[in-house]
């Protein structure tokens, strides 16, 4: 997770919550974020064993419709959003250059007007103006959302809480399929690894929501709990994972490109055809250590101790699931089942596995044989 400093602080609706439940406010990407209440070790116990709640209305809501706006959709993400079949259900995707770097990771929804995509605050920027650039010849109307916030609710218990909230009908929903209520979008989805659901709601309302949910005992959890969620469920970071010099081949996101309609035309798909068959791509895996060493994003891997084919983290933690350090990190396409890195002088031998270490509060982390 990386923080920059920027002398003009955006706020969320839900800043003042945040400072009265003791938040430790953190300039992240231009945004005064809670990093934690008080201790990211307890606020990531408290998602996998029961429900938290986070703000991330800092995260880029932008909806377009028209007439071409389905066949936007389907030239502007790897994926394809035919695979939409009803409205609210969402599919998560990139946005990818010519040469097939990831420009940024979304989720696209169906919606009864349009589309509907939920992109980084870190991208917001480049995330516009490509899509400004990119829709040029199309009849569009492309808006970003600014009067919108997301909650997500996040846990084993989160169902129950929102079912106790009016958001019973959720219970039918499978994942990425949400439902419209009152202006609210509601949707079976997370980057926590535990059932879940995130909630883009109007400003006015998320500061009532928001209370209801600590009303129903449900704690609120900051992005640093947040982070090693995503990190043991295997679940990518923009500008750690990938970049817009990373193909989805590189970064465990091969299963997010629709190759089902070979008649269509998606920005970056000659790129990643040839990628593909030339089979010299690097490849994201999982890493599991025995030792206590911490690995660190950009930290050096090698898949022998003569050094030589040379890996790299891409995110690094202790996990407080498993009680032991993991990784995530970009190795070259070998069968090796071990690699090394070097840490106070010496060689530490780690194991090499799935990008999963934790589902729904279970190891699920598979060694390579």
């Amino acid at each position: 997770m990386s923080f920059k400093c920027s002398s003009l602080i955006k706020k969320t609706s839900l800043f003042n919550n945040h400072v009265i439940a003791h938040g430790k406010m953190t300039d992240f990407h231009g945004w005064s974020m809670p990093i934690n209440y008080g201790s990211q070790i307890s606020e990531h116990k408290e998602v996998r064993k029961n429900c938290g709640v986070f703000d991330v209305s800092h995260m880029v809501v932008v909806d377009f419709k028209g007439p071409d706006a389905r066949k936007f959709a389907r030239k502007l993400i790897a994926n394809d959003v035919d695979n939409l079949k009803e409205d609210y259900d969402g599919i998560y995707s990139a946005m990818l250059r010519e040469n097939a770097g990831v420009i940024d990771d979304l989720i696209a929804y169906k919606m009864e007007f349009g589309y509907r995509l939920v992109l980084n605050c870190a991208r917001r920027e480049e995330d516009l103006k490509w899509i400004s650039l990119v829709s040029s010849g199309f009849d569009i109307e492309i808006k970003e959302r600014e009067d919108l916030d997301i909650i997500a609710v996040q846990g084993p218990k989160s169902l129950s809480i929102l079912s106790d909230l009016g958001l019973d009908s959720l219970e039918s929903k499978k994942r990425n399929q949400g439902i419209y209520k009152d202006k609210v979008l509601a949707v079976k989805t997370g980057y926590t690894g535990e059932k879940g659901f995130e909630i883009i709601l109007p400003n006015d309302q998320s500061k009532s929501f928001w209370e209801k949910i600590l009303k129903a005992g449900v704690r609120p959890i900051g992005l640093a709990a947040r982070d090693t969620l995503r990190l043991e469920a295997g679940m990518n970071l923009y500008g750690f994972e990938m970049d817009d010099s990373i193909s989805p081949l590189e970064c465990n996101m091969a299963w997010t490109i629709s190759w089902l309609d070979e008649n269509r035309s998606f920005i970056g798909k000659e790129a990643l055809i040839k990628k593909f068959e030339s089979n010299k791509h690097h490849e994201l895996v999982g890493i599991m250590l025995d030792e206590r060493t911490i690995l660190r994003h950009g930290q050096k891997l090698f898949l022998d101790e003569a050094k030589e084919f040379e890996g790299v983290v891409t995110s690094g933690t202790y996990s407080p699931t498993l009680k032991r350090p993991i990784a995530l990190a970009r190795l070259p396409r070998q069968d090796k089942k071990f690699c090394f890195t070097e840490a106070r002088g010496k060689l530490i031998q780690a194991k090499i596995g799935s990008t999963k270490f934790v589902h729904e509060g279970k190891e699920v982390f598979k060694e390579r044989k």
